[in-house]
């Protein structure tokens, strides 16, 4: 990759991963589910009217909709609001790539290569030694939320699999669009929605960051640089959202982690990274040229 676009990936992984600290502020001022419908909402409109027409068909982009953008987002800031901390948050959703291996191996009977296993077991043991640590202190229902969570988003991106949009930024929009009403419909329903007529300053960053720099910027930038390189060589950078998130967490929030909670994120961060690392190694040395070897030998 060049330098700058370099700076930009790691320029998304800073967004995404402050994006956690921003949550919390977005849900102290809204209910989770209604924080999310607004999120959504300033995320489609305008940008539904200038975007064009889907390119995918609309069954994928109502599925991705209801999974990723309803399902997905509304576990994550129930999860959120209930108590798990942003910075361990962010760690923990990584947890997206054992559940989408393991759903494409059923689904689109991918075989994982033994390398992908072992990152995963590695994986598994940082997430469950988190989950025994923060149990004993803190209730699980946020951290089993955020599982779950990452588990919608696993489908999700199986589902995106067989979509194949070819501009991420126009399909992010219309998945917003679905997202709306059903959010809207299930916060009527569950949440006081009266906090929509105390809107402050406050609240209205949050939902302009989340929605305009965190998913259109975030993920335009993101699907940019995915049409220049390889997804081996773009997907690394992803590792560096948690990093972001637990340190803008501790410098913002005062969050602090137990020696035990960072040796486990240890664990996940090296389980999700030795695969990716290891196969972009081998993908280069396969693509070398063989060695020209003299003649009569």
């Amino acid at each position: 990759m060049s330098p700058r676009h370099v700076l930009l990936a790691v320029l998304v992984a800073a967004i995404w991963g402050f994006n956690f600290v921003v949550l919390k502020v977005g849900l102290d001022e809204f209910p989770p589910i209604l924080f999310s419908a607004l999120r959504f909402l300033a995320a489609a409109v305008p940008a539904v009217f200038f975007v064009g027409r889907p390119s995918v068909p609309w069954r994928w982009i109502i599925a991705v909709g209801l999974v990723l953008g309803v399902a997905k987002f509304s576990l994550l800031f129930i999860g959120l609001k209930v108590g798990m901390p942003a910075g361990l948050g962010s760690l923990v959703l990584q947890s997206q790539v054992i559940f989408t291996t393991a759903i494409a191996a059923v689904v689109l009977h991918e075989r994982p290569k033994p390398v992908q296993v072992g990152g995963i077991a590695l994986a598994i043991a940082g997430i469950g030694v988190i989950a025994w640590d923060y149990g004993i202190s803190s209730p699980l229902l946020g951290f089993a939320l955020v599982i779950l969570a990452a588990a919608c988003w696993g489908v999700s991106n199986v589902l995106m699999r067989y979509a194949r949009p070819t501009d991420t930024l126009r399909f992010m929009v219309w998945v917003s669009a679905v997202a709306v009403v059903p959010l809207f419909a299930l916060s009527a329903l569950t949440e006081d929605m009266s906090a929509l007529g105390r809107l402050d300053w406050s609240g209205a960053g949050a939902i302009g960051y989340v929605a305009w720099i965190s998913t259109l910027l975030g993920f335009g930038v993101w699907g940019f640089l995915l049409r220049q390189y390889e997804s081996s060589v773009v997907a690394p950078f992803s590792l560096l959202v948690p990093v972001f998130g637990m340190f803008s967490a501790w410098a913002i929030l005062g969050e602090q982690m137990s020696a035990v909670q960072l040796g486990a994120g240890g664990l996940v961060l090296a389980g999700l990274a030795i695969p990716q690392l290891l196969g972009r190694r081998a993908a280069r040395t396969a693509a070398l040229p063989e060695p020209l070897v003299p003649a009569g030998r």
